[in-house]
């Protein structure tokens, strides 16, 4: 990959001081907001950009998980974040205490920042609790977690308390929640609209989720409605396809890894596909051939070899950095 240096990331500075409680004000929904300060973002130093896979295990393929990756711009046109964009770093106070660089607590590992509207409201409640009981699975993918909301910190600590009550499994909530009082990191991830969010009484960011990769790429995001909570189960699929994929140079199939369980081949079927993932559009036919021999490609009526299939057990045994 070409040796590019990045535009300056931003660091947001978080006071929790700055607003009460968002949650308590939308369940009294009487008490008017405090005033809030501008959000203050100001440039970090600009550092030359990383190799690829600087932290967890990457393709050797140079066709694959690598170029792949190159047609993502690191940093949009508009100021937008996209996919393929370094994510914003920033300050912040957290229920876990004082973080002063997002990148540097996260540095090198895969990690979900996931967002809700507000402490105090049912849906968002129940989704903590959720996270929760998934969070040592993502441990074991090597996967950090924190959540967020505009709410301070002390809001998010009594908050807490009701999580832990409400949920019918018995939890400890071990990940940290930010506490975002003067939104500036709801503005620098666009989860919030900094032209109209001065003026709303209530502001809520969405449900948002974000899963970064050790190069602190945006590699997914999901956006939901306030009045919609959101499936723990999909979010680690998604960081277990997203990892593969990173992995092994592979894009995961529909409904993976429920897919592909009988497909046509030769003149009968076969039932051995069960799971299997594509190879990336990217990758040469050499070096498919090379990390991945005997692999199948699907008889189409356009005759063009583009679904490249390979077997759970090849995924297993090709090589990784």
């Amino acid at each position: 990959l070409s040796p590019r240096v990045p535009p300056p990331t931003l660091r947001a500075t978080c006071r929790s001081r700055i607003a009460p409680p968002l949650g308590r004000e939308l369940a009294k929904r009487r008490t008017p907001m405090l005033a809030r300060s501008r959000t203050l973002l100001r440039p970090v130093a600009s550092h030359a950009r990383r190799p690829l896979c600087t932290g967890g295990k990457v393709s050797p393929m140079k066709t694959g998980t690598e170029l792949y990756m190159s047609l993502y711009p690191e940093a949009s046109s508009d100021s937008g974040l996209r996919l393929g964009n370094i994510t914003p770093d920033f300050a912040c106070e957290t229920t876990h205490g004082h973080w002063s660089s997002f990148h540097a607590w996260k540095k090198d590992k895969w990690a979900i920042l996931f967002s809700h509207p507000a402490d105090f409201t049912p849906v968002c409640t129940t989704e903590i609790g959720r996270l929760a009981l998934k969070y040592d699975e993502l441990t074991d993918l090597d996967c950090l977690v924190a959540t967020l909301s505009v709410d301070p910190v002390k809001s998010h600590e009594e908050w807490l308390e009701d999580v832990v009550a409400h949920c019918e499994n018995e939890i400890e909530v071990k990940f940290p929640i930010i506490g975002d009082a003067d939104r500036s990191i709801s503005t620098a991830y666009g989860m919030i609209d900094p032209a109209t969010s001065g003026e709303q009484e209530l502001p809520l960011t969405i449900r948002a989720v974000f899963i970064i990769n050790p190069e602190n790429k945006l590699m997914l995001s999901l956006n939901y409605p306030a009045c919609v909570g959101r499936n723990m189960d999909e979010i680690v699929r998604c960081v277990k396809a997203l990892q593969l994929s990173y992995q092994k140079s592979i894009a995961t199939p529909a409904n993976w890894p429920n897919n592909h369980a009988d497909i046509p081949l030769g003149d009968g079927r076969t039932t051995s596909f069960k799971g299997s993932v594509f190879l990336l559009p990217t990758v040469s036919d050499e070096e498919a051939a090379a990390h991945y021999p005997g692999y199948h490609t699907c008889d189409v009526p356009s005759k063009k070899a583009y679904l490249r299939l390979v077997t759970e057990e090849q995924v297993k045994t090709a090589p990784t950095n």
